[in-house]
Formats: structure tokens, sequence, C-alpha cells
């Protein structure tokens, strides 16, 4: 199970549209001088507030700073630490049960007592709800039990050496079970009740009211709550209301001239610009199945054709950086072999590679790829692609960019319609194996008739490799970090060699902030973190 941002992003051409058009549109019952309150522009709505259920990054940005979860990560780190466990799990031999130290003296917004048992009962419910994000846990955990009035235990179906990372997603936080019932799809969309550092106090369609928890067992927040402002997809009604005053921190989600422009003013001293290396990647996803893309020869020779430097510049605004492996560079284990392997806008390898595959001017090989729209920078991808084999190959390949409405798009990306689409992936949890598992498992399915049923077969490569599955569940299994980042260079060379994605880029977040504000932060799951910020 996936979770894809819909974020509406426009063309170079709106920058001057964007730049005088529309109001800022601001409640006047909402005011950025409420003393010591905060108000945070998005143009995000969430879905749900319901943790077994929010799979959006608009959801889970709330629901992160509404709540605690067993471990954590600090703003700039991808190392895991304890939250409302004290301790890192201890780990049976057999790598199969998980025992936590679980903290005391927290309580809930509800004042309700948090131990161990109101834990158990929190993953149970994430578990048997049967929400969006249920399979991060479903997959792979057999009990959760309170051993002890502050011990944790889990057991798993078998090894997976990520748990704790896991655990760290926003949804499997700790909720009030005076608040909350178990039952297949019985959610509570419109409501919240953790142990975070705020309480929701309003939640409307176009704003979000958080107040600070006044019996919050950690630090308390530097502000007394924040005001989200929500100019529901509305990119250029934040993007003013920030310019003029109306909202003190402007995040997720401005189009990329936006952005550009924010940035420039920050550079004049009007406002800040805070720039953070993100973890979010984007792939051009090649299916195997289909022709001429059946020939690794061709899924080669589109490797050797992307130029991500130009990309980045051309249709990012330098607002990412070049991708080389399926991992992001924020892995240690990241190897940038696609680099090695084919470099950039390789022509004469491209050449080399199609002519190889059969492929002249005179029989081009035809590719469409396919993107959502709404995404400008996928649909200018797509376009750049095709311009640029077409000034470059003199007819030897043809790519015929296409699109869809989201809920199409990836109701169908399964089904083997599409030949190739552009990609954009959300880490779940900052482990390797979130960026590889879901991309290239396949426990059912053949090397001559691809994925029947498995992660490649939903995210529409149908890839399938045996030994891809054999090294999937070694880096699964294996604790040891230097026999884990070997496992996951055996992993990126296969990739290398097979080609069932491209990886394009990995993004910067850009957050703008009025100028006396501090604190601005967010973490490595791309969340800006609202306890920290003050004025």
């Amino acid at each position: 199970m996936n979770r894809w941002p819909h974020l509406g992003l426009v063309s170079i051409a709106l920058l001057l549209v964007t730049g005088c058009s529309g109001s800022n549109n601001l409640p006047n019952s909402i005011a950025s001088s409420d003393e010591g309150r905060i108000t945070v522009g998005t143009t995000q709505k969430p879905r749900t507030l319901d943790p077994a259920d929010a799979y959006e990054l608009r959801s889970i940005a709330l629901i992160r700073n509404l709540s605690d979860r067993l471990y954590t990560y600090d703003p700039g780190s991808t190392e895991l630490k304890p939250q409302l466990a004290t301790a890192l799990p201890t780990v049976s031999a057999d790598g199969l049960t998980y025992t936590m130290p679980i903290r005391q003296g927290v309580v809930f917004h509800d004042g309700t007592p948090f131990n161990a048992a109101a834990m158990a009962f929190s993953l149970q419910r994430f578990i048997q709800n049967k929400g969006k994000p249920s399979s991060l846990l479903s997959d792979r955990i057999a009990t959760v039990t309170a051993t002890g009035t502050y011990e944790l235990t889990i057991k798993l179906k078998k090894p997976f050496s990520a748990l704790a990372s896991v655990l760290a997603f926003p949804g499997t936080c700790a909720v009030s079970p005076k608040a909350y019932k178990i039952g297949k799809n019985v959610f509570e969309a419109n409501t919240f009740v953790g142990t975070g550092p705020y309480k929701l106090t309003e939640y409307g369609t176009d704003r979000v009211k958080l107040t600070a928890f006044d019996r919050y067992w950690g630090a308390k927040p530097l502000n007394r709550g924040v005001n989200l402002q929500i100019f529901n997809n509305n990119s250029a009604n934040l993007y003013n209301s920030f310019r003029t005053g109306a909202v003190d921190v402007a995040f997720q989600a401005l189009e990329p001239d936006q952005v550009k422009s924010l940035d420039e003013g920050a550079k004049a001293g009007k406002w800040q610009s805070i720039e953070i290396d993100g973890s979010v990647t984007s792939y051009l996803i090649l299916n195997v199945l289909q022709k001429p893309l059946d020939n690794p020869l061709v899924r080669q020779a589109l490797a050797a054709l992307v130029d991500r430097p130009t990309i980045n510049e051309r249709v990012l605004y330098g607002q990412g950086n070049p991708l080389y492996s399926i991992l992001p560079s924020t892995f240690s284990v990241s190897q940038p072999g696609f680099k090695a392997a084919y470099g950039d806008g390789n022509i004469p390898k491209v050449q080399q590679l199609l002519t190889q595959a059969g492929f002249s001017p005179q029989h081009p090989a035809k590719i469409q790829i396919w993107y959502p729209s709404g995404s400008t920078p996928r649909r200018l991808t797509a376009g750049f692609l095709r311009a640029y084999a077409k000034q470059k190959l003199g007819g030897m390949l043809e790519i015929e960019p296409n699109t869809i409405e989201s809920a199409s798009f990836f109701k169908y990306a399964s089904k083997n319609i599409y030949p190739a689409t552009l990609q954009d992936w959300y880490p779940d949890f900052l482990d390797p194996d979130n960026f590889v598992q879901p991309f290239l498992e396949c426990p059912k399915g053949s090397a001559a008739r691809g994925c029947e049923e498995g992660s490649s077969q939903s995210q529409g490569s149908f890839y399938y490799s045996d030994r891809m599955n054999q090294l999937i569940a070694a880096q699964g299994k294996e604790a040891d970090p230097a026999k884990r980042k070997q496992i996951y260079a055996d992993i990126q060379t296969q990739i290398q060699q097979d080609v069932p994605l491209i990886p394009l880029w990995q993004t910067k977040d850009f957050v703008f902030a009025k100028k006396g504000m501090s604190g601005i932060k967010i973490d490595p799951l791309q969340n800006l973190l609202y306890s920290q910020m003050k004025k």
C-alpha cells in the first residue's frame, strides 16, 4: 500500500498570474496576531485524523504534531530515538520477539492514563480496523501484548529488522482506549485524542486549531498553539497570503515557480526561506510486460537518455537533487549506480542500445509515458523526454506523453495498461526496505509471465526476479548493518541491470516564515514540527 501525494503544481508560465491574482481569503475568525499562536498556511486539507486510516501526507502531518509514537526522529537525523518507549527494543535470538519498556507518567488528552495496555490497544486497533495503512503492521506482526504494566511485547510472523522504524510511523501513535473502538472500518475521522504536545480544539473545512496540552509529559511547545489555515488546493491564495503577512509560515504545497519567487524574496531580506533535503523520490516506472519495454536493452536505453541535471534545472528550478539509485542519498547504503552505468543524456549509449535491440529511424521504438493530471513536474518531465529524444536521436525513439486524472491513474497502474509511468514516493518509515520492497517484491509470478501478485504488480512494473525476492527477504531478516549494506549493494546492482524503474530526483523541502520566527524544523518524514516554532 502506498501513499501518493496529490499536489497541484503549475507551469513556469503561470508565475505572473499567480504573482498578481487571487485573494488570500483568510477568514476573519483566525488571525496571525493571536497572542502566542502561530498561523501555518497549507493547500492540503486532511481527509481524516484517525491514525488507523490516515495514509496521506496532509493527514499524517497533523497526526504527527498531535501524537506520540513508541519511537521518533529528531530533525535532521534518521537515527531512531525512544519516545513512548524508554529504550530501543530487546530482540530475541530468532528475531521474532521484540520487548519494549514503556514510559510512565503519561496521560491522554482526555485524562486517561497511558500504559502498555493502552499502547497494545492502539497497535491492535491499527491492525484490526483495516484502514489504509494497516498492512504496515498486519503483514508483519502476529501479536501485540502488554506483558507488564509498562512492558510491551510484539511477536512477528517472520523476522523483520526494520520494525522499530515502522513504529515511528505517525499512524502507529497511542490513542485513548476510552475515545476509540476496535472494529473493521470503525474510524473517528474528525477528532483526535492522543498523548502529544497539542490537543485538537477545532477541525473545520478550511482551518484546524491546535492548543498546547498543559499535561504533556515531555518538552512543552514554545507557542500557545497553532492555527492551520487550509487554502484547499489553491496555491495562489497561499502564495499571496504569505506575501501579505496573513500567515506566519507557508509549507506544502507551493508551485515550483512560487517557491522560486519566495526564495528570491528571502534573499532580499523580506522573510525567511528554510531549505531542507528530503527523502521523497521520483521514478520512471517501466512495464516489463509491454513492448518494446519487455526488452531490457530498451529499458537501459531510456536510463541512458534521462538527463537529470537538466530536468532539475528546467523542471524543478533546482528544487531537487538528481537521483541515481532507488534509495535516496539519505541512507548510507545508497549507491549512485545509474550514474556510473548510464550517465545523463548519454546519446551514444542510447543509440548503441536501441540499435542492438533492432530499432532505427525507419523502425523507431515507441513508448507512452503516463502521469497523473495536475502534476506539472511530471508533465514537464514527460514533455522534456519527448523533445530530448526527438532532438537527439533522429527518430530512433518516439515518446508520447499521456495524462489521466489522479484517482484513475493509480487505480489502473496495476492493470497492465500503462507502458511507463512517472510516480513520486513518500516513505512510510525511514528504512531502505521502504524504498525497495514496495516496488520490487513479487511473491507470485515468473520471468515469463512477470509479476502476477505483489508490490511490483501494484506499482505497474510487473517486474519479477527470483533473485530479487531472495535479496529483499534477506535484508528484511538481517540485523547486522555491514551485512545488510552488502545486500543493498546487490539489490542496487540488480536494478541497474534489469531497469524495472529509473530514479529521477530526490526532493528538497522549502518552508517560508516571517522574519522573527524561529524553530522552523522538519523531521525526516517531511513533517513540519509545530512545537518548536516561536515568534
